[in-house]
């Protein structure tokens, strides 16, 4: 799987993935579909309200504001004129003119316009329209000559006989105007409303689509990192998991968010604006259209550089996460060597190279965004510039040189958008490769396609020709074979390195091994069902963790079936049960993180609580007396007898009194078997095992 997506070591794939990354990527986004069918209509509606302001405005001032009329003589000159643009024309009552609004005025050939104007066939003069009703009276006698009627019923007035008139006056012979002013008042607010309505609908059902998606996500993710094998985590540092789980999903929650909908929206609106552009003045929807090619150019180039810087980003911030995981989980290691002063050195290292990814990014950015800025301001210009000249000869409407002033900035902010988005996008697709990468990891140990259980578990116990290598060349085990019967103790002693705890992985099958057969009440260890196993298996190790949470909770770590009565005889038979009755909180009590609150004795009878609590057949001691004072050793002893007398019981051991009651002691050397026997066997036979008793017995008698 991992080739088919082109993964490389630093997660970057190739472009003609990134399609096949989406596509998997949306079907997550299905079962939230309905959502995403809502917000993306409240995102269409959005738009063509967004669209429909400018316009609305641009009709407000040429309607209402400045709703101009301009005079035909009625004369032989005209006919022609009359003839071929008589719908948009007024007459009046004695015919000897007729009027042409300012928005019907742009339809003329502009040769025509230009024909007539030069004959004064056309006045350059300017009219208003006003009903005929009392408030004509108000004008006062000097200037009321001047104002003639319609057929229609209508009166013409000089927009002259206006100037210096009481505001007042102005507002009453202008009232049908301020009515329709009114109304597309009303009808902006209306938009605005149902804008922010939608707007709100539209921001949650996102919101509420990409936290759910990040949800499932995160949980496929999490439920597929903790099925790897221990080899898995080996190779991978833990604060690289961590991002993959956190950062990077939280990007994919950003992509959903802000590009799934919206991106969409952006396109739409620059369509509808080069619609509307066009549908008001084509030629001057052209001179804009020449910044497109431009525009284009840069986005382009600023995408695929800001791709790279964001790769670089994402890369140096897990590196980040994992310097910080490892060396904060083991800082008592760095104050006690006295190494701060050297891992600042190499945190310096590290943060200057993430400054300096970042430090690439803004780069981008700070010559994007102003050259887009500029960019905007030059299509400002060139509609002013050529907008206006048509204005000043009546080609164009004011209120359409508004509109268009309007509708190129919200031209720019889409593209600007876009381009953020395609960066979110580039960033969340840098994720998308990580997250899929470690979703597509099957470094699991293989379940076997018909698994087998006894019907009663003994905890018979056996291996045959074990042989083991970590890397494929250096083995660590060789041809290690026994046998270890229900109820029975196995005791496993030998240097450091002989293969001991490697022995106990391959029995709690974190490993599989390269040859052998181990054998668990007659059944191959790897035809058993996993969770079976690990329930019929369980480990007590040299190092133990604890989880943050309470002594209940690290007990149980989930077992539901591990009732209340079992947990207090579990206690007593690890002699936890006074210990825990004389804290504050009894068997809640907080341990802390990693158990900082508990002794290392503690700890360690803690781990054998846990172990015990789901009643296994077979219970695997690695080590687990090594770290603690004899006085505790004493303590885990007596639990240990306890424990051992019902269990199959298997003890790796360093000191060789936790062993000496064993039904028989393997001593491993460089991975084979070399002594087997009972402890005063071992000891007449005077090999390996006897010199180690005799080593350790100088020791403690020094």
């Amino acid at each position: 799987m991992l080739r088919d997506y082109g993964y490389i070591e630093d997660g970057r794939l190739g472009k003609p993935y990134d399609l096949r990354l989406l596509r998997r990527l949306v079907t997550y986004a299905v079962p939230y579909r309905k959502a995403i069918v809502v917000a993306l209509a409240c995102s269409v509606i959005i738009t063509l309200c967004d669209l429909a302001m400018p316009y609305f405005s641009k009709v407000a001032i040429d309607r209402f504001i400045v709703p101009y009329w301009y005079r035909i003589a009625a004369d032989t000159r005209s006919t022609e004129l009359v003839h071929s643009y008589g719908q948009y024309l007024l007459r009046s009552s004695d015919r000897s003119f007729y009027l042409i609004s300012s928005l019907n005025l742009k339809k003329l050939d502009p040769r025509d316009l230009h024909k007539y104007r030069k004959s004064k066939v056309l006045s350059n003069n300017r009219y208003y329209v006003l009903s005929r009703g009392p408030d004509i009276s108000l004008i006062p006698k000097r200037r009321s000559g001047r104002i003639e009627q319609l057929e229609n019923g209508l009166v013409v007035v000089p927009v002259e006989v206006f100037k210096g008139m009481p505001p007042k006056l102005i507002a009453d012979l202008r009232k049908g105007d301020l009515r329709g002013l009114a109304v597309m008042g009303v009808v902006l607010a209306a938009l605005v409303f149902t804008s922010f309505s939608l707007g709100y609908i539209e921001y949650y059902l996102l919101e509420y689509t990409g936290q759910n998606i990040m949800q499932d996500i995160r949980m496929k993710l999490y439920h597929n990192i903790q099925r790897q094998s221990v080899k898995f985590f080996g190779k991978h540092p833990i604060g690289r998991l961590v991002t993959r789980v956190t950062n990077d999903i939280e990007n994919l929650n950003e992509m959903f968010k802000s590009v799934a909908v919206t991106l969409f929206k952006d396109f739409f609106i620059l369509a509808g604006i080069m619609a509307v552009l066009f549908y008001m003045n084509w030629r001057l929807a052209l001179l804009c259209m020449v910044l497109v090619p431009v525009v284009s150019f840069f986005t382009f180039l600023f995408s695929s550089l800001a791709r790279e810087a964001f790769r670089e980003l994402r890369a140096k911030v897990a590196k980040i996460n994992a310097f910080l995981g490892e060396r904060l989980g083991a800082i008592s290691i760095i104050q006690l060597f006295c190494a701060e002063k050297a891992q600042e050195e190499s945190f310096r290292q590290i943060n200057h190279e993430n400054f300096m990814a970042g430090m690439k990014q803004i780069q981008v950015f700070a010559v994007f965004m102003p050259l887009m800025e500029l960019l905007s301001s030059f299509g400002v210009a060139l509609i002013l510039w050529y907008g206006g000249g048509k204005v000043i000869q009546d080609r164009l409407t004011l209120g359409a040189l508004v509109a268009f002033l309007s509708y190129i900035q919200m031209f720019f902010k889409p593209i600007r958008d876009i381009s953020e988005k395609y960066n979110i996008m580039q960033s969340a697709m840098a994720s998308i490769e990580r997250i899929f990468q470690f979703m597509d990891y099957r470094e699991i140990l293989p379940e076997p396609a018909r698994a087998k259980s006894p019907k009663s578990i003994l905890g018979h116990l056996k291996a045959e020709g074990l042989s083991f290598s970590y890397n494929g060349k250096d083995v660590v085990l060789r041809n290690v074979s026994f046998e270890l019967k229900p109820g029975e103790v196995l005791g496993i002693v030998g240097h450091t390195g002989s293969g001991k705890t490697t022995l106990a992985n391959l029995l709690l099958r974190m490993y599989d091994p390269d040859q052998g057969t181990i054998y668990l009440d007659g059944i191959e260890l790897n035809s058993w069902p996993v969770d079976l196993l690990r329930k019929e298996i369980a480990p007590v190790m040299q190092d133990v963790f604890l989880f943050s949470g309470s002594i209940e909770e690290n007990i149980r770590l989930g077992r539901k079936y591990i009732s209340r009565n079992d947990l207090t005889q579990t206690l007593r038979i690890t002699n936890l049960y006074q210990m825990v009755q004389a804290l504050p909180n009894g068997i809640h009590q907080p341990v802390g993180e990693r158990g900082i609150s508990l002794s290392a004795g503690q700890q360690q009878l803690l781990s054998f609580a846990r172990a015990v609590a789901g009643k296994p057949r077979i219970l695997i001691l690695d080590e687990a007396t090594s770290s603690v004072d004899p006085e505790t050793e004493t303590i885990i002893r007596e639990a240990m007898s306890r424990i051992t007398a019902k269990q199959t019981t298997l003890i790796i051991a360093h000191r060789l009194s936790t062993v000496r009651n064993a039904h028989q002691i393997l001593v491993l050397h460089r991975g084979e078997i070399r002594e087997r026997g009972t402890h005063d066997e071992l000891m007449a036979a005077r090999g390996i095992y006897y010199r180690l008793n005799r080593l350790q017995e100088k020791l403690k008698g020094a």
